[in-house]
């Protein structure tokens, strides 16, 4: 009986285990881009397991390691055919340019008077005049195809930017992809129980910004620039790793990139490496120069661990090399509030800034 019980769990752990591991593909490039989204899919909907966010990682890594050679095979067959273009335009230019001045020798004759003058009769002047009107709509045409030549080159060759950027933006995401792996693994210590309880810690999280939208604490209105908070670490160690400021914006209760609506600043970005111009709106940072974001909105390097937004990290996190003092980066209402983060408290602050607009700030001290 003990055997049995042995063999039905091997057997469920051999059979789970193909479940989560991803299906390799074959074919040709779009076959094999199809089955790995398919891929992605189905190990989404497996469950929130580490192995299965592992095998997330390889199918996407693998896509988008097939959807650049895709791209680069694009930009090989349109730098074919840019050359040929050009090679036409050289072609139909030399052509144009001999017509053009034999047609100007012809022209200069081509007076009703000279023709007749040069002519022996009506006749044969009238048959120079209709050769002369041959070429000229030949040189007509050619022009014609001469201008198509040259706007399908400048056309193909607008195609073949957008090509390249969009191909150094799969490597981007290429990079990003494996360093988010390698940070899970790293995180996690191929631990199950670990990446469970790093789940747990953005929910947990989540949880604590819901509960502050409902028993947070009446400020009263602030204007932009007032100082609101001072940057902290509350919430360590179940819901913070560091000191830092995570900035969200909130539109209808649904978070959305602060981007449109913080002033173009440049920012140390550590988590892109190098500077990088953040911001298209009107509104203040909440933070002093020089800033340093440590993690942008979107898909990040670490965003895995909030499966509750579909990996998409809800805001910014950043610090200031100058400052602690947070100020509110446009006029409100100030809200606070302390809350139960699992062993730990977090501080929240957040303004209400009518139209449906909340901004949140957390960690704060």
């Amino acid at each position: 009986m003990k055997l049995l019980s042995i063999f039905i769990a091997i057997s469920a752990f051999l059979i789970w285990g193909i479940n989560v591991n991803a299906q390799e593909c074959s074919g040709d490039i779009q076959s094999r881009i199809s089955c790995y989204e398919n891929n992605i899919t189905k190990l989404k909907d497996s469950g929130k397991t580490l192995s299965s966010q592992i095998a997330q990682f390889d199918s996407q890594i693998k896509l988008t390691t097939l959807k650049i050679q895709q791209t680069e095979e694009q930009i090989g067959l349109l730098s074919g055919r840019i050359d040929q273009v050009g090679g036409s335009i050289d072609s139909l230019n030399t052509a144009f340019n001999e017509r053009a001045k034999e047609t100007y020798k012809m022209a200069r004759v081509g007076d009703p008077f000279m023709l007749l003058a040069a002519s022996d009769n009506l006749n044969e002047a009238f048959s120079r005049f209709i050769y002369l009107k041959k070429i000229q709509d030949g040189d007509k045409n050619l022009l014609e195809r001469l201008h198509k030549a040259q706007d399908a080159y400048v056309e193909q060759k607008t195609d073949q930017e957008d090509l390249q950027k969009k191909l150094e933006q799969q490597k981007r995401e290429l990079d990003s992809q494996k360093l988010a792996k390698n940070n899970l693994l790293l995180q996690t210590k191929s631990d199950e129980k670990r990446y469970q309880s790093l789940l747990a810690q953005a929910l947990a999280e989540k949880a604590a910004i819901e509960k502050a939208l409902v028993s947070g604490t009446n400020i009263g209105p602030v204007k932009a620039g007032d100082p609101i908070a001072l940057v902290g670490n509350s919430g360590y160690p179940s819901c913070s790793t560091g000191k830092h400021l995570h900035f969200e914006v909130r539109k209808g209760n649904t978070w959305v990139d602060p981007s449109p609506y913080l002033q173009s600043k440049t920012v140390i970005d550590e988590e892109k490496g190098g500077n990088s111009t953040v911001g298209s709106g009107s509104w203040q940072w909440p933070i002093a120069d020089t800033i340093r974001m440590t993690q942008h909105y979107g898909k990040t390097p670490w965003s895995w661990r909030y499966s509750y937004s579909g990996g998409i990290h809800t805001g910014f996190d950043m610090v200031s090399t100058s400052s602690d003092v947070i100020r509110a980066p446009a006029d409100g209402n100030l809200f606070k509030s302390s809350e139960k983060c699992g062993s730990s408290t977090i501080n929240i602050v957040y303004i209400d800034h009518g139209n449906d607009i909340k901004t949140f700030y957390l960690h704060v001290q």
